[in-house]
């Protein structure tokens, strides 16, 4: 905690806020739901700031982070059946520390090519997003 008490607030880069909505705060991370329905697409944001890097976190919180990365890395394989699922922390374009968590299933947009810089995003379905949001949160307890 910073001097004289206080807490300093978290700052979502705006990209990310406008690219994603929160579905939970987890022990260290924001979990959010890319807006881009053509893949289950899920972001781990940990509440920090001025973090662009996983060795800028403290070795406690590298293991929440990999903690929290697994458990719904694993949650979004059972609520989806992925063929596999995709972990990335790119920051290129986000300097903030991001991990994407994406389920790819066979025949999906673009399988098996990367789904950055791919075709355009789809909003998703809303009864379809609170499915999944639903099974995922099930999932996560």
């Amino acid at each position: 905690m910073p001097e004289g008490g206080t807490v300093t607030p978290f700052d979502l880069d705006p990209r990310l806020a406008r690219d994603s909505d929160l579905v939970a705060h987890l022990d260290l991370c924001q979990l959010r739901l890319s807006r881009d329905a053509r893949w289950p697409w899920l972001i781990l944001i940990p509440e920090r700031n001025a973090i662009s890097e996983t060795f800028e976190l403290s070795p406690e919180e590298q293991a929440t982070l990999s903690h929290e990365t697994n458990r719904v890395a694993a949650a979004l394989k059972q609520v989806t059946g992925a063929t596999k699922i995709n972990i990335g922390a790119l920051g290129n374009i986000v300097r903030q520390l991001h991990v994407h968590i994406v389920a790819r299933t066979e025949g999906d947009a673009n399988w098996p090519g990367p789904i950055w810089g791919f075709g355009t995003a789809e909003a998703w379905d809303a009864a379809k997003r609170d499915d999944v949001l639903n099974r995922l949160t099930e999932s996560l307890t």
